[in-house]
């Protein structure tokens, strides 16, 4: 049994009266901090552009894919090329908006988005007060709504805020399997809503299935450790069932298409049978451990120059390497383009830097590369420079990021603590939630802090038991 079920439950009807007046406090405070982005809005993306071209061509022309003219086009001119680089969870929701309140309109999408949010926010809440108490519950609906890096994304057309919320609908209602589990009962209508948030986090991105797995190992692994794992098994195999059903329209339309195997979609966003650049991918694993190494080089493929100067000290071994690596780069800057047979030089250099120094660029790297996505200042939050740190150069964009820095961190703390000091429930989806996610960022060569957002709806619940301060007896 998880013993939770009357901590921090006092007050009675006034204590409950109370904290539902703070609940609606914080989630109108919320709203205000996402109203704030969406009146100082962030440069589109290029992803959205893709995202919306998609959702275009799929509903005014049944064709999931992008229009000759390019992302942007809308699929209004020309042909459209078929594509499973993208998952069809964001261009549907997309285009379901658009259907609703007119093609393009961004501003609808944005203030669905803050009302799936601030609805995320609830259900973090929701999953705190009902496993551990009223108190942590209401210190959850605070952290939630006012945490400045999952607002911020609520009003940026890409799938962060959706996926966001997936992990939250998830969190919620597995915490409610698992209780009714330990009690030797079945909560049939939290298995089919934890199912729709696994489907939901897989039909947005393909690291979703990440989320399936750390749900699908914690009900086997509190029914093992609470002697119902039969129970528990027939409950993973219904969720795990009716998760995967709306990936079977996409994988079937992605097998008659293209005639591939594909249920989720390619982690180098590439059609079937296109060039990909996977020398240059593992030269960049090799040195790449922060954003600003990606804007630097990442982003620049195919479109600028690179500048080897641009390069840290740490992605050369001598300076015989740095000047065998300004060749190559100075090779690309000719078209801007990574030919096969350059590629294939990047790639020699990456094994000559692996065979050099095996465990700085298995592991030093990989970790550093971690660290920095969870603990770097959140500067895209805010459209500040990635440079944080050159006070000289733009001092209150600086003292913003530093902080930006200081909450991101205080965040961390709180979280790590609420875990370590066991006041986190059913900890063990969580740690294997957000190992997976970590393990999967280590071999990314493109560092980028958002990707971590997909386990804040975990990081906050965390955080809130350790601020709360009330310990609890959980089956961790």
């Amino acid at each position: 049994m998880l013993g939770v079920g009357g901590v921090g439950r006092g007050g009675g009807s006034w204590g409950k009266t109370r904290s539902s007046a703070l609940w609606w406090v914080a989630l109108a405070a919320g709203l205000a901090l996402r109203l704030w982005f969406l009146w100082h809005p962030m440069p589109l993306d290029d992803d959205t552009d893709v995202y919306a071209d998609l959702a275009t061509s799929l509903f005014h022309h049944g064709v999931y894919g992008i229009s000759d003219a390019g992302p942007g086009a809308g699929g209004d001119a020309g042909s459209i090329d078929p594509t499973l680089i993208r998952l069809p969870g964001y261009p549907i929701f997309l285009g379901v908006v658009f259907a609703v309140f007119g093609a393009g309109n961004m501003r609808a999408v944005l203030l669905a988005q803050i009302a799936i949010d601030l609805l995320g926010c609830w259900l973090i809440a929701s999953f705190v007060r009902e496993q551990v108490g009223e108190r942590a519950g209401t210190v959850a609906i605070f952290v939630a709504a006012l945490c400045p890096f999952t607002a911020g994304y609520s009003t940026i057309a890409l799938t962060e805020c959706l996926s966001v919320f997936a992990v939250s609908l998830a969190m919620w209602a597995t915490g409610r399997v698992l209780r009714a589990q330990s009690e030797g009962v079945r909560d049939r209508g939290a298995v089919v809503w934890a199912a729709c948030g696994m489907a939901l986090a897989m039909l947005l991105r393909p690291d979703g299935v990440l989320l399936s797995v750390a749900v699908v190992a914690a009900i086997a692994w509190y029914g093992f450790r609470q002697g119902r794992l039969r129970d528990a098994m027939k409950t993973v195999a219904v969720c795990a069932l009716l998760a995967a059903l709306p990936l079977v329209p996409w994988a079937a339309r992605n097998w008659r298409t293209f005639h591939v195997v594909q249920p989720l979609a390619p982690r180098r966003v590439n059609d079937p049978g296109e060039y990909v650049t996977y020398g240059f991918y593992r030269w960049m694993n090799t040195w790449s451990v922060d954003v600003v190494s990606t804007g630097n080089v990442f982003w620049r493929v195919g479109t600028e120059a690179i500048d080897v100067n641009d390069l840290p000290s740490r992605g050369f071994d001598s300076a015989a390497q740095r000047a065998q690596t300004a060749e190559l780069l100075a090779e690309y800057n000719v078209g801007h383009t990574v030919p096969p047979e350059l590629d294939a030089k990047f790639g020699a250099l990456a094994s000559e830097r692996v065979r050099a120094h095996p465990w700085l660029c298995r592991l030093w790297v990989p970790g550093l590369k971690v660290a920095d996505m969870w603990l770097r200042p959140r500067t895209e939050t805010l459209g500040l420079d990635a440079d944080w740190w050159r006070f000289d150069k733009h001092r209150v964009e600086s003292e913003e990021a530093v902080g930006l820095g200081v909450v991101n961190l205080a965040l961390m703390v709180a979280a790590v603590m609420g875990a370590v000091r066991r006041r986190v429930p059913w900890v063990a989806m969580v740690v294997v939630y957000v190992a997976l996610r970590c393990s999967l960022l280590s071999t990314m060569e493109n560092s980028e802090p958002r990707y971590t957002l997909e386990a804040f709806p975990m990081v906050i619940a965390c955080a809130a038991c350790g601020l709360a301060g009330r310990g609890i007896e959980s089956t961790t």
